[in-house]
Parts: structure tokens; C-alpha cells; sequence
């Protein structure tokens, strides 16, 4: 039985490790978030957050994702993606991607990208390097509100 837990035990740090170690894309946990009020109830919530493409990606897909304690139902959540490297300040040179997705009922949200694109075996990084990534969201002031 033993020999069962140890060999176990081997397969699960391998298992572990290569997931560990295939980190094709990231965004950081640091991020920056400020709200600015619309109304007396309302406003809009933006963060801003660091997301690295390596260079050896071989992932199709790219995806933002998150949960919103207090969203404001029937407003979009807006995506922004600049390119670091194409950056002016006062300048809207290194946008690169604007999307926006609906928030589900519960305050939860997806949006895929691509990251890569494939056409007749020719490989295109549509993302590569490092780019910042502002999410705008619509949230109650007051976390008490809610739609009635």
C-alpha cells in the first residue's frame, strides 16, 4: 500500500510540476482599481492589471474573467488591451483590442481572444510580449443596493 501512495504521490508532483511549468499567459494579481460615480448610486468601476503573452505560447485562446460583487444589470462590462511597447502617453497609440461581454446574473463574466491564428499551417501571433488591460464595470455605490 505504501508503494501505491509514494508511486501516486510521484505521478501527482509530475502532474503538478507540468502544469506549473506551461504558464503560457498570465495577468497579475496586482491591479489597480478606482471608481469614479456616475450618479449618486452608481459608477463606474475601472481596473487596471499587467498580462504577460509568452513568446512560446502555443494556446489559441486568451480570456478575461471575473465576478462583480455589486454590477448594475443590463450594462456591459468594456475590455481595453494596450500594446506596452506602443504606448504615448496621451496618445491612443498602443491600443490594440476593445471588446465588451454581458455580465450574467450573478455577476460573473467571460471574454475569449485569440491569441494565435492559424491559416494554411502559417502560425500569426496576434498577442505576443506584454500588454496592460483595462476592465470597466458598472457597480452600485453602496454594496446594500441591489435591483428591485
Amino acid at each position: 500500500m505504501s508503494k501505491n501512495i509514494i508511486f501516486a504521490s510521484v505521478i501527482a508532483s509530475i502532474i503538478f510540476t507540468t502544469v506549473l511549468s506551461t504558464n503560457i499567459s498570465f495577468a497579475e494579481s496586482n491591479s489597480q482599481t478606482e471608481i469614479t460615480p456616475i450618479n449618486n448610486s452608481i459608477g463606474l468601476e475601472k481596473t487596471t492589471l499587467q498580462m504577460q503573452i509568452s513568446e512560446n505560447n502555443k494556446l489559441p485562446w486568451g480570456f478575461v474573467e471575473g465576478k462583480i460583487a455589486n454590477h448594475v444589470a443590463g450594462h456591459p462590462v468594456i475590455i481595453q488591451i494596450f500594446d506596452n511597447d506602443e504606448i504615448i502617453p496621451g496618445n491612443s497609440v498602443g491600443a490594440v483590442h476593445f471588446a465588451q461581454t454581458v455580465v450574467n446574473e450573478d455577476g460573473s463574466y467571460e471574454y475569449k481572444f485569440r491569441v494565435l491564428d492559424s491559416n494554411n499551417g502559417k502560425i500569426t501571433k496576434i498577442f505576443d510580449g506584454n500588454y496592460t488591460v483595462k476592465i470597466f464595470k458598472v457597480v452600485y455605490l453602496q454594496s446594500n443596493l441591489d435591483v428591485i
